[in-house]
């Protein structure tokens, strides 16, 4: 039987307050459940709680959600799992949901629109900033750096040009690495990939295809969602402008909680709130599948050869799907007041690495100071 520590009313309070104070994606949320789990309460050993992380960072989908879960699971078992997860999810989801009514709206008010212009010419810079923060840690354990390096050249090229096969790539790149590593070669050529295909001609079920490939099918971080979703949201089924997906992707910043949330202002685009909610369901659902199926089987899990293969393929793939998805963010930005924000965020966010969320908002800021004196905003 699962042994409980903490009670449901505690799982409650406690993650629920990670979920509404959480900003700052994955490395605040992972410093926010080491506080309240190592160190203050000590349900959780230091030891624990590290290879809790490097399990949940061998997973597809939301590795901090992931991590939330799990660390539910240890002190709740399953139903605090489930308790601590929703906790952590609702409070942004309610948030973005709302704003995403608000920036969506079919006449939203001129403030609006300037701050989400001032806010998207951020984005791109905020997608090499993810970019180059995880490529530092994976270069250092890539098994062999020739590889890596095309990796992410698939990935970034993928993401750049062909955005519909950016899964196809990360998978690809993940079971080369694998056979590489088993058969010992330090290339592998005449690789085989069966094509996966998928029947959707919109509406509901290519939304669920979307939503589930954010939550099952992304590897290296909240960010990696941005090429899985930019093609299905803006040019195949069209639930949403370049300059509203720009919009999205500053929504899912700014809001506490997990990146990924960033699906539900998608899914609102295609479906109004029930298509918000079901986005949302399909997306993080794999996550606490994952962990109440796998929990007990997590140490063998980092254990495992081929799962730290497919990893070490799929992973450098979509840190260069992240900074490649700059490039067609950069282009969608409509004037040119935008180009100098976009510089100015650069420095700030690559150059001196300096905190996502400020920068977001400085550059709503400046979306409302250029509306002021007349610049074209819409």
């Amino acid at each position: 039987m699962e042994q409980r520590r903490v009670g449901l009313g505690g799982i409650l309070r406690e993650w629920g307050r990670i979920g509404v104070t959480g900003f700052g994606g994955p490395p605040a949320h992972i410093a926010q459940l080491r506080r309240l789990c190592v160190e203050k309460n000590g349900w959780i050993s230091e030891r624990e709680f590290e290879d809790s992380i490097a399990a949940c960072n061998l997973l597809p989908g939301p590795a901090s959600t992931q991590l939330a879960v799990h660390c539910a699971y240890r002190v709740g078992g399953s139903v605090g799992a489930v308790v601590g997860g929703l906790a952590f999810i609702i409070p942004g989801l309610v948030a973005i949901v709302a704003l995403a009514a608000l920036f969506l709206a079919e006449s939203p008010p001129e403030v609006v629109l300037a701050l989400g212009a001032g806010a998207a010419a951020a984005v791109p810079a905020v997608a090499v900033s993810a970019g180059v923060s995880l490529a530092r840690p994976s270069w250092s354990n890539a098994s062999t750096s020739g590889r890596w390096v095309l990796y992410v050249m698939f990935g970034a090229a993928a993401a750049a040009t062909a955005g519909p096969y950016v899964v196809l790539v990360l998978l690809m790149c993940g079971f080369v690495e694998t056979a590489a590593r088993r058969t010992g070669h330090s290339s592998v050529s005449a690789f085989l990939l069966g094509t996966i295909g998928v029947a959707t001609t919109g509406g509901l079920m290519a939304l669920v295809w979307t939503a589930f490939k954010v939550g099952a099918l992304s590897y290296g971080g909240g960010f990696v969602i941005i090429p899985l979703m930019q093609n299905d949201a803006v040019s195949a089924h069209g639930w949403m402008t370049e300059a509203q997906f720009l919009n999205a992707v500053a929504l899912g910043q700014v809001t506490p909680g997990p990146v990924v949330l960033t699906v539900a202002v998608v899914g609102y685009a295609a479906a109004g709130l029930g298509g918000a909610l079901l986005a949302a369901t399909v997306a993080f659902g794999p996550s606490f599948v994952i962990v109440l199926a796998g929990a007990r089987h997590f140490d063998a899990l980092r254990a495992n050869d081929a799962m730290r293969g497919f990893l070490q393929g799929a992973g450098p793939a979509a840190i260069g799907a992240i900074l490649g998805a700059a490039i067609p963010l950069a282009l969608a930005l409509d004037h040119a007041w935008q180009v100098g924000v976009l510089a100015t965020a650069f420095i700030w966010l690559v150059g001196l690495r300096k905190g996502v969320v400020p920068c977001l908002l400085m550059a709503a800021g400046v979306g409302t100071a250029v509306m002021a004196f007349g610049a074209s905003v819409a």
